[in-house]
Protein backbone atom coordinates (compact mmCIF):
# COMPACT_ATOMS: atom_id res chain seq x y z
CA UNK A 1 0.00 0.00 0.00
CA UNK A 2 1.13 3.41 -0.76
CA UNK A 3 2.05 6.31 1.17
CA UNK A 4 -1.04 8.14 1.88
CA UNK A 5 0.53 11.17 4.00
CA UNK A 6 1.89 14.75 2.60
CA UNK A 7 3.79 17.05 4.05
CA UNK A 8 3.57 20.85 5.42
CA UNK A 9 5.11 23.38 7.23
CA UNK A 10 3.76 25.35 9.76
CA UNK A 11 4.64 28.62 11.38
CA UNK A 12 5.77 26.98 15.00
CA UNK A 13 8.29 24.91 15.44
CA UNK A 14 8.23 21.51 17.25
CA UNK A 15 8.78 21.27 20.49
CA UNK A 16 11.04 18.84 20.85
CA UNK A 17 13.60 18.88 17.82
CA UNK A 18 12.54 22.71 15.93
CA UNK A 19 11.24 21.19 12.38
CA UNK A 20 8.70 23.25 10.88
CA UNK A 21 7.33 20.54 8.91
CA UNK A 22 5.10 18.58 9.40
CA UNK A 23 3.34 14.68 8.43
CA UNK A 24 -0.61 14.67 7.66
CA UNK A 25 -3.05 12.05 6.02
CA UNK A 26 -3.94 13.39 2.67
CA UNK A 27 -7.52 13.09 3.52
CA UNK A 28 -7.52 15.94 5.62
CA UNK A 29 -10.18 15.29 8.39
CA UNK A 30 -10.39 17.57 11.04
CA UNK A 31 -9.53 15.19 14.12
CA UNK A 32 -6.42 13.06 11.81
CA UNK A 33 -3.91 13.37 14.36
CA UNK A 34 -0.44 15.56 12.55
CA UNK A 35 3.04 14.41 13.24
CA UNK A 36 6.45 15.97 13.09
CA UNK A 37 8.28 14.76 10.29
CA UNK A 38 11.97 14.92 11.62
CA UNK A 39 11.36 13.53 14.85
CA UNK A 40 7.68 11.98 14.93
CA UNK A 41 6.03 14.10 17.77
CA UNK A 42 2.41 14.16 17.86
CA UNK A 43 1.44 17.84 17.03
CA UNK A 44 -1.83 17.79 17.41
CA UNK A 45 -5.21 17.15 15.41
CA UNK A 46 -5.50 18.81 11.77
CA UNK A 47 -8.41 20.97 12.71
CA UNK A 48 -6.20 22.84 15.19
CA UNK A 49 -2.96 22.98 13.05
CA UNK A 50 -5.42 24.16 10.09
CA UNK A 51 -6.80 27.18 12.52
CA UNK A 52 -2.80 27.84 13.11
CA UNK A 53 -1.82 28.51 9.63
CA UNK A 54 -4.61 30.77 9.25
CA UNK A 55 -4.06 32.91 12.35
CA UNK A 56 -0.32 32.77 13.66
CA UNK A 57 1.06 36.43 12.58
CA UNK A 58 4.35 35.66 10.17
CA UNK A 59 7.29 37.16 8.67
CA UNK A 60 7.19 37.69 4.60
CA UNK A 61 9.82 35.26 4.55
CA UNK A 62 7.58 32.89 6.89
CA UNK A 63 4.44 33.63 4.56
CA UNK A 64 7.03 32.96 1.12
CA UNK A 65 8.61 30.16 2.92
CA UNK A 66 4.86 28.55 3.52
CA UNK A 67 3.51 29.35 0.80
CA UNK A 68 6.23 27.61 -1.49
CA UNK A 69 6.31 24.43 0.60
CA UNK A 70 2.64 24.35 1.29
CA UNK A 71 1.62 24.77 -2.32
CA UNK A 72 4.57 22.26 -4.45
CA UNK A 73 2.96 19.80 -6.47
CA UNK A 74 -0.45 21.51 -6.38
CA UNK A 75 -0.50 24.10 -8.11
CA UNK A 76 0.15 22.95 -11.88
CA UNK A 77 -1.38 25.65 -13.60
CA UNK A 78 1.39 28.19 -12.48
CA UNK A 79 2.69 30.89 -15.37
CA UNK A 80 6.39 30.40 -15.60
CA UNK A 81 6.34 34.74 -16.60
Amino acid sequence: MGDLSEELRMPTACPECGSHSVRLSETRNPDDKVFCSSCNTLRGQYADLQKELETEPKSKAEQLLEKVVNTKGRDNSSDPS
